[in-house]
């Protein structure tokens, strides 16, 4: 047995202790993501001397920093020199080739963390502090949830198949990125984006900065009063559940049915509450962050499921996303 393991007994407090002290882990992540100790290892594996030069860091900060990212698999420790894990040079060394989450991380400690020091007031009361996007705050928050998005679409596009489709329809999203993955290696594929003003701008850059535009529409529009195009075999509804209130819901979802041809399928993506025996911590942790910042619900995957029923929609399964929200797929009637 190896002379620092920890195997914590059922009865015991470990399980308490690793919870509690959880914020500790999150603080010095998002430290050594904004110091660049990810991106000085993406140059080679380093002592902490060379972290220090690489970093500017003050060699007791990099030690601190390496050690607490090796305890938790970020980087490994060999011999006194530490490396980017698999994980940290994919996603966080600023060269991996995949979606780059240091602006997540820079949203989530910038902006939701100081929401999180006031959650015990947030639960007495179930009502968001003032969110505060002002100066270079709306960039920060901007940046972190785009980027959370496009991993989102990155992991949708690696579980469901994409190319059996000709047109699809992204009601009321956020983000761009999700027609993007759906569209890039399906040449035959066409897609539309309807949502406000708001988020057309920001899917329009996207999609022509990807080479997309001569397959993509985007309208402006009310996702809940707007006249909707028909015909589309695929309609996604991605991160919209959360944002709006129950009857808002019912309205997006029958209007997304009245958009769909005959057969057509429904990928409905979001962060759920579910009656199983575990509950992913994943979606029971967004609940209360979309609670803290600006009070929007994750709902229970019964009550969405029953939505998409009454509107005439025949929900087929549900899929975890790594690392994600879960989409239910349903069909239409």
């Amino acid at each position: 047995m190896p002379p620092h393991s920890d195997i914590p007994a059922p009865d015991g407090p470990s399980r308490i202790v690793d919870v509690a002290v959880g914020y500790m882990a999150a603080k010095q992540l998002f430290a050594a993501s904004e110091a660049g100790l990810f991106a000085a290892l993406a140059e080679g594996p380093a002592t902490v001397a060379e972290i220090s030069a690489r970093t500017g860091l003050p060699e007791r900060t990099a030690r601190i920093l390496g050690d607490t990212m090796a305890s938790l698999d970020l980087v490994t420790r060999t011999d006194g020199v530490y490396a980017n894990s698999p994980a940290t040079a994919r996603y966080l060394s600023g060269g991996g080739g995949d979606v780059d989450l240091r602006p997540f991380l820079g949203f989530l400690d910038a902006i939701s963390y100081g929401h999180w020091l006031g959650f015990g007031e947030t639960t007495r009361t179930a009502k968001p502090a003032p969110l505060d996007l002002g100066g270079e705050r709306l960039g920060t928050f901007m940046t972190g949830v785009m980027t959370y998005n496009a991993l989102h679409a990155k992991m949708l596009a690696q579980a469901y198949d994409f190319s059996r489709h000709q047109r699809v329809l992204d009601l009321d999203g956020l983000s761009g990125a999700f027609l993007a993955e759906a569209l890039g290696p399906n040449p035959g594929l066409h897609g539309t984006f309807y949502s406000t003003e708001h988020m057309t701008g920001f899917a329009k850059e996207f999609l022509d900065g990807a080479g997309l535009g001569d397959r993509t529409e985007v309208i402006t529009g009310d996702p809940l009063t707007g006249e909707l195009p028909t015909g589309f075999d695929l309609v996604l509804l991605e991160h919209v559940a959360h944002r709006h209130d129950v009857a808002e819901n019912r309205v997006i979802i029958r209007k997304a049915r009245e958009a769909a041809a005959p057969g057509a399928t429904l990928i409905l993506l979001d962060f759920f509450l579910d009656d199983d025996e575990h509950q992913r911590p994943l979606d029971a942790l967004h609940a209360g962050e979309y609670l803290v910042i600006d009070g929007t619900i994750v709902y229970p995957e019964a009550e969405v499921r029953a939505w998409l029923t009454e509107a005439g929609w025949h929900p087929v399964e549900t899929r975890t996303l790594t690392a994600s929200p879960r989409i239910i797929i349903a069909e239409a009637r």
